[in-house]
């Protein structure tokens, strides 16, 4: 049975490079890098190389460059950092309801410790109005949250101008770029951001390890008590395999972008209008003009997603119902309902997630099984033959 992988928003593979990249500190390379010896001495500047590469790339400097576990981490030290390091210039706090989890919660949590926050709600294609951000800004507001590209559209934000604008009452700016890092270019400079999630599992590192850019002129408060580690901001031994594996990808994805975005344009692209000639009765989902180039979502009329999800999994083919962070929930997902979705569609819809692993040859396959597995369900749905 063929095998195809569409759900690289979820988690990729790690890149054969990288894993070459990495191999040497799991054995050989091996010492503790806040050790003094020539063990820990290796280790230490295998860090500090990866910082420089990857600050390189970003256009930043290696010190705003903090190592961390992952895409919940870095969001979690963004907003719960900030906040309490800024507590004494104001207590309101801004973020858009098509969050991550990673990013919604923290939120809910400063909530229920004595923070007000505003939570601002997407056009029908997932995009956040500046005007809005605008109006929502207050003269107490001390940091804003808005994710890059949506895990679940794929829709890309104007991070640039919601953070002019942010920036013009002195907040600070924090972007969720996890699922945007290796799929769209971008320098710190011109995003404009003071803070920025990456995670390194997305991108074709390994899970377990992430970062988190902070501009130099913004204190934030450690969540982790320990040792000094990343300046005293993340305290914990770091993930030297991680950590070299991170800058690796990165850099390979900045090499290959433009091919990269080529091919994965033409391939969602003739996959997108192939679905809307084959199946009838669909809806795409998320902005089709700002979006990253390997994420499509659509939903289909009167069938379950998790039954389409089901159904393409017995035929060797993953895709996804919403985050896999949210895996588990039989909800529809919160970001297709915040762009005024009805919930018996939201919950019909399949993201598909293209990447490295998927070539043309896919698409006739995942097309014949998609259309045959969503008529077959039809043909079940007393959903469908009232509608």
């Amino acid at each position: 049975m063929k095998k195809v992988y569409l759900d690289h928003n979820a988690t990729t593979p790690v890149h054969p490079e990288v894993m070459e990249a990495m191999k040497p500190y799991f054995m050989d390379e091996f010492g503790n890098p806040s050790s003094l010896h020539g063990y820990g001495r290796k280790s230490r500047v295998a860090i500090e190389s990866a910082r420089e590469k990857i600050a390189g790339i970003f256009k930043c400097l290696p010190q705003e460059i903090i190592f961390t576990s992952g895409g919940t981490e870095s969001n979690n030290l963004a907003i719960k950092g900030i906040a309490w390091a800024r507590k004494n210039m104001g207590r309101h706090i801004i973020t858009s309801t098509i969050e991550h989890h990673a990013v919604l919660e923290p939120f809910h949590y400063l909530e229920r410790n004595g923070f007000e926050a505003t939570f601002l709600e997407p056009d029908s294609n997932g995009r956040i109005s500046v005007d809005d951000l605008k109006n929502a800004l207050r003269t107490d507001t001390i940091l804003v949250s808005i994710i890059h590209a949506n895990n679940e559209t794929g829709t890309i934000q104007d991070i640039a101008e919601l953070a002019l604008i942010t920036h013009k009452t002195g907040a600070l700016f924090h972007t969720d770029a996890v699922q945007s890092t290796g799929k769209i270019p971008y320098e710190i400079d011109k995003l404009g951001v003071d803070i920025l999630s990456v995670s390194g599992h997305k991108l074709y590192a390994p899970k377990g390890v992430g970062l988190l850019y902070l501009n130099k002129k913004v204190k934030i408060q450690q969540l982790n008590h320990g040792g000094s580690h990343e300046s005293n901001r993340r305290a914990g031994t770091e993930n030297v395999p991680g950590i070299v594996g991170l800058a690796k990808a990165i850099e390979i994805a900045w090499r290959d972008m433009d091919e990269e975005t080529e091919r994965l344009t033409k391939l969602t692209g003739i996959f997108t209008e192939e679905v809307k000639k084959r199946i009838p009765d669909i809806t795409i989902i998320g902005d089709q003009k700002h979006r990253v180039p390997n994420t499509v979502s659509i939903a289909f009329s009167a069938v379950e997603g998790e039954s389409i999800l089901l159904s393409l999994d017995l035929k060797g083919i993953a895709v996804s119902a919403g985050s896999a962070c949210a895996s588990g929930e039989t909800e529809p997902s919160h970001v297709i309902l915040a762009m005024g979705v009805p919930p018996e569609l939201a919950q019909a819809t399949i993201r598909f997630s293209f990447g490295r692993l998927n070539d043309f040859s896919d698409i006739d396959y995942v097309l014949d099984a998609l259309e045959k597995e969503v008529d077959r369900l039809r043909s079940i749905s007393p959903l469908y033959h009232n509608s």
